[in-house]
């Protein structure tokens, strides 16, 4: 059993779930509202949760965290009965309240969906149907469940979407999801989730693909929804910064099993499990690390990265001019670009300008439409502005311009061609260069991947035999083939685990003090940003709004917009 206040042993899950709390003021104990005990679920005959057991009280948040792959999201599927066809239940229960759901038809589990259990799924990109409207989508939830007539669903739709705080109801119920906006849509799926009032909502990491400001929005949404209805909330989360502020008890997975569970409070003042030390060492929004301050402008001028001319390492090219040492390496002024929509142009990016001293970390930081990206691609060459200038100190024009600027995108399962090995990928750039002859090519590539901390024997495999944190590596190392300067990195750490994320932001911290890099850093995550860059300029609605330090823009905001970013994340980063 586990111990009175719900914690198991350091690195042991418990064997059962925690007792019934005393609530506070009567001799009885809570009755949960949900009791999962024992579970445990196999894909195809391998074991993917393995004896899992936790409670949910009713009107309480329970926060499940842990990596990808710990099998926090299996479970909340083994709850509402929506596993895949090749998942099954090997033992261990489910009850919700006097029911115990195991066993449970999927047609008897129908009754118990959307009536007494809410799902809000992870994708609101890909949980709407694209041919429905919104209204219908909603709709169709109470038309399942007879919750009343025509008339009587259309008018519960409306008050839904004005309870989610979607403003003229009235036309969005008419909208398609591709009309909506991602925050939008995931208000949407929130208000499908609660349109019977059920006991219980499942939000499988409901808030991970929003802006930190539309983020914590959904997050109010679902707190005064809990306050109105009394409705509990199993929250499926990798966010440790979302559970710590969120949660009232906290459950750690790792590998299927529980390492760790208890009052979030607790948890996080005292854990005991090493992964989960290891979890909230890693948060940047836990982990409050002093400011990078730039460093003084007699730092070292940027390493010359070993480059390929024919058979051998000859330095750099000789078309790249070294600029002095306190020379900036990027200078952006007055950059706009201009998109043509409908008759009208659409400015993306509206006189933005900013510099990036030589081997600091500047960050692009912004709610999505904000024209980050755009200015990142402008600076990269990837887009040509509309007016306005963007200059590289010591980069040459024409394809050359690519050794001495590269850019690292946001998702590593995408940016690799799955066709080709790890070795043909590190080298491309070196082939499209014509830089050195085979084998000299192979000894860059083994160089570069002891630099970014792979084994050697990686460069015969493929892409999808690599982890995500592996492939960022990957796409790390082919941006340092050919010897750059500057990097952008746009959203470079944002689809990985916590963990694995913060192995990435070392290994770039690492790199840049080794070879004296630059860094554009486009991000909307500020907890990141805060640890990463040594510079921030805030972008809204295509124009900075506010450029500064990372400790003054952090501590001393100027401007109303940045001062709402900074507020949206936890209390521990500001």
């Amino acid at each position: 059993m586990s111990p009175p206040d719900g914690k198991a042993p350091a690195g042991q899950a418990p064997a059962t779930s925690p007792p019934d709390r005393q609530e506070p003021g009567r001799g009885g104990p809570v009755a949960r509202l949900l009791d999962v005990r024992d579970l445990v679920v196999s894909y195809d005959g391998r074991r993917s949760v393995d004896g899992v057991s936790f409670s949910v009280e009713p009107g309480q948040v329970v926060a499940v965290v842990g990596e990808s792959g710990s099998g926090k999201t299996t479970t909340a599927l083994a709850v509402i009965g929506l596993l895949p066809g090749n998942a099954s239940v090997d033992s261990g229960g489910v009850r919700l309240g006097e029911a115990d759901l195991t066993g449970w038809s999927d047609r008897r589990l129908r009754h118990i969906r959307g009536a007494r259990i809410g799902l809000v799924p992870q994708d609101p990109a890909n949980s709407l149907d694209p041919v429905k409207t919104v209204g219908a989508q909603i709709g169709e939830v109470l038309r399942i469940h007879r919750a009343g007539d025509r008339r009587t669903i259309r008018r519960r739709v409306l008050d839904l979407l004005a309870r989610v705080g979607l403003p003229d109801p009235e036309t969005r119920a008419r909208q398609y999801p591709h009309e909506l906006s991602g925050g939008m849509r995931q208000r949407v799926l929130i208000a499908i989730a609660i349109a019977l009032r059920p006991s219980l909502i499942i939000a499988d990491e409901p808030t991970s693909a929003l802006d930190v400001t539309v983020q914590r929005r959904i997050l109010d949404l679902i707190d005064d929804l809990r306050t109105e209805y009394g409705t509990a909330v199993l929250l499926v989360t990798h966010d440790l910064g979302v559970a710590a502020s969120r949660s009232d008890h906290l459950v750690v997975m790792k590998d299927g099993r529980v390492v760790e569970q208890g009052p979030t409070a607790t948890v996080l003042a005292a854990p005991e499990a090493d992964y989960t030390k290891r979890l909230l060492a890693d948060a940047p929004a836990l982990s409050a690390r002093p400011f990078r301050d730039p460093p003084a402008l007699s730092a070292r001028p940027f390493t010359d990265q070993p480059a390929l001319s024919g058979r051998s390492f000859t330095g750099r090219p000789a078309s790249s001019a070294h600029p002095s040492a306190d020379q900036p390496a990027i200078v952006v002024r007055d950059l706009v670009k201009e998109f043509r929509v409908g008759r009208r142009p659409f400015r993306a990016v509206d006189g933005a300008g900013f510099e990036v001293r030589r081997g600091t970390t500047h960050a692009l930081v912004g709610e999505s439409g904000s024209g980050k990206t755009t200015t990142a691609r402008m600076v990269a060459r990837f887009a040509t502005p509309t007016s306005g200038t963007v200059s590289i100190a010591g980069a040459p024009d024409g394809r050359h311009f690519r050794r001495h600027v590269q850019l690292v995108y946001q998702n590593p399962y995408g940016s690799l061609d799955p066709r080709q090995s790890i070795e043909e990928i590190v080298a491309e750039p070196l082939r499209n260069f014509g830089l050195g002859d085979r084998a000299a090519r192979r000894a860059r590539v083994a160089e570069l991947l002891d630099r970014v901390a792979l084994p050697r024997d990686v460069s015969a495999r493929r892409p999808r035999e690599l982890s995500g944190g592996q492939r960022q590596r990957v796409a790390i190392a082919r941006a340092l083939a050919a010897g750059p300067e500057v990097i952008v990195l746009d959203e470079a750490v944002s689809a990985l685990d916590v963990t694995v994320q913060a192995q990435i932001l070392d290994l770039l911290e690492r790199l840049q003090r080794d070879l004296g890099l630059t860094y554009l850093f486009i991000s909307h995550d500020l907890a990141v940003v805060r640890q990463i860059s040594h510079t921030v300029s805030v972008m809204s609605k295509g124009r900075i709004v506010e450029t500064g330090t990372t400790r003054q823009v952090f501590t001393e905001p100027r401007h109303e917009y940045t001062r709402e970013l900074l507020a949206a994340i936890p209390e521990r980063v500001r």
